[in-house]
């Protein structure tokens, strides 16, 4: 099932997909010359989302097509590359041109506080008075 309606991965990924650099199908590197081929970067992306859209755990996505361990290693490896940063701001500039994002203008508040008279654990008292078994014996 996906995470977002295809209106609207389809834009995302052909804008996604223009950020990546160009990897070989297989490892060039490789000591036997060859080696499984590399998961799609769709895939992965789809799963990023689903992880985003669901707030689940790596291995609870992770499924037949794509291992958690691959998840972890492509994001961090598209953080190095920056893409990331780049999406960041190409959303920042789109969010600008169609609304209109005036970053001098914002201002963010917000406070810490204690529940009063709640959020604490029940605490088990001790009782003070003689509590006797009926079948104690004196």
């Amino acid at each position: 099932m996906p995470a977002l309606p295809s209106w609207l991965t389809e834009p995302l990924w052909d804008q996604f997909a223009s950020l990546l650099p160009e990897r070989p199908e297989y490892h060039p590197d490789h000591p036997l010359g060859c080696h499984r081929r590399r998961i799609s970067d769709r895939i992965i992306l789809d799963k990023m989302l689903q992880l985003l859209r669901f707030g689940c755990s790596y291995e609870a996505i992770a499924d037949t097509t794509c291992s958690a361990t691959t998840i972890r290693s492509r994001r961090d490896e598209w953080i190095r590359q920056g893409v990331f940063a780049q999406l960041k701001q190409i959303a920042l500039e789109s969010y600008d041109r169609i609304v209109g994002l005036v970053l001098d203008q914002i201002a963010v508040d917000g406070s810490i506080t204690k529940a009063p008279g709640g959020g604490g654990r029940p605490v088990a008292h001790r009782s003070t008075a003689a509590n006797r078994a009926s079948n104690a014996r004196a």
